[in-house]
């Protein structure tokens, strides 16, 4: 089983990012929360730090977990912890993405989400549900 870490990052309004993987790598074209595998004695939250400054040249803030799932894709076996995040600072630059988005938790239903993802999405809903609604 992989250990993957994603970052539910929220930006000041109240928007989530999203990216979209390249067309050429795995579950390219779908959407997804960013971050990826943990690697021995890190937490969720140190992964996900350190993968979004890898993979986009962007400093963030994780914290506590959200959610998680364990979704089999056929070839491997992903357990996939999402945290919380805000951003810190950095312009974003993609390596393993062709594009990314801020969209609300409403706007997640318009977009097609990698499997292991889309099964967080009710969750990260109920999370950030009532933080919305305060900010409208």
């Amino acid at each position: 089983m992989i250990e993957v870490a994603a970052a539910v990052l929220e930006n000041r309004d109240g928007r989530i990012l999203i990216a979209r993987r390249k067309a050429d790598t795995f579950l390219g074209g779908y959407w997804e929360f960013p971050g990826g595998k943990i690697e021995p004695g890190e937490s969720p939250a140190e992964c996900a730090a350190r993968e979004l400054h890898e993979e986009m040249h962007v400093r963030i803030e994780a914290g506590d977990v959200i959610a998680d799932t364990v979704h089999d894709y056929g070839t491997k076996i992903v357990h996939l912890i999402a945290v919380r995040a805000i951003l810190l600072d950095g312009h974003f630059t993609l390596h393993d993405h062709d594009e990314i988005r801020w969209v609300t938790v409403h706007e997640m239903d318009d977009y097609l989400f990698a499997p292991a993802d889309e099964c967080l999405l009710d969750k990260i809903r109920e999370a950030y549900f009532n933080t919305e609604s305060t900010r409208s």
